[in-house]
């Protein structure tokens, strides 16, 4: 159930892959890996169940989470009544947005307080990123405007040139990437001439500055 509940973000593709699900900030699967604190999620709990220690207990929970991506929706391990009836979280939205009213399920996610903030995050991210995309904004064009702003050059970023100073505007393209045009860490690593997992790193350094 654990791994059902935590996965729902990427079968909803509002994450893609499991690294960028280590900073989606709606699901305990944070706090399990010691990114982040919930009064209500035991995290040494969880990881205790698969390893004696916490660097075994992780290493066994990622692995489990891992094997557990291509399982799909299991409707034994959750109500998901309102999903299955509409179509996924797309038409969900869709009906929310033409004023129908439909009752939430807390089987989804949670409580129906989690569910709606879900919705609510996702179709006000969504309505973000189809206007920009609409209005043919990408990425080089993120990077062009942010360094001229920083009034340094696109070269440098773009070459994985990791000066200080172009590493933390690399960091701030990225988190624009992701929250303006829905990108993931391996798209947005062919434009700035780092690797997918180094894009990551710079995202999660950005997450714990900001939450801090």
């Amino acid at each position: 159930m654990v791994r059902y509940i935590h996965l729902n973000p990427l079968r909803a593709n509002i994450v893609t892959t499991l690294k960028e699900l280590d900073h989606y900030p709606f699901c305990g699967h944070r706090t399990i890996i010691g990114k982040a604190k919930h009064p209500g999620t035991d995290g040494d709990y969880v990881l205790s169940q698969f390893g004696s220690t916490r660097r075994k207990g992780l290493a066994g929970y990622r692995k489990f989470m891992q094997e557990g991506i291509g399982q799909g929706h299991q409707p034994e391990l959750g109500g998901g009544g309102l999903l299955r009836s509409l179509g996924g979280w797309s038409q969900v939205i869709a009906k929310r947005r033409l004023g129908s009213e439909e009752a939430g399920d807390e089987g989804i996610l949670g409580s129906g307080d989690f569910v709606q903030a879900i919705l609510k995050e996702t179709e006000e991210r969504d309505l973000r990123q189809l206007k920009l995309k609409r209005a043919g904004t990408t990425l080089p064009m993120i990077i062009a405007e942010e360094c001229k702003k920083a009034e340094i050059s696109p070269q440098e970023v773009i070459n994985g040139v990791r000066r200080k100073e172009v590493s933390r505007l690399r960091a701030l393209i990225a988190a624009r990437g992701r929250a303006d045009l829905g990108l993931s860490s391996a798209e947005m690593a062919r434009h700035l001439g780092v690797a997918a997992s180094s894009i990551s790193r710079l995202l999660e350094r950005k997450d714990k500055t900001r939450a801090g």
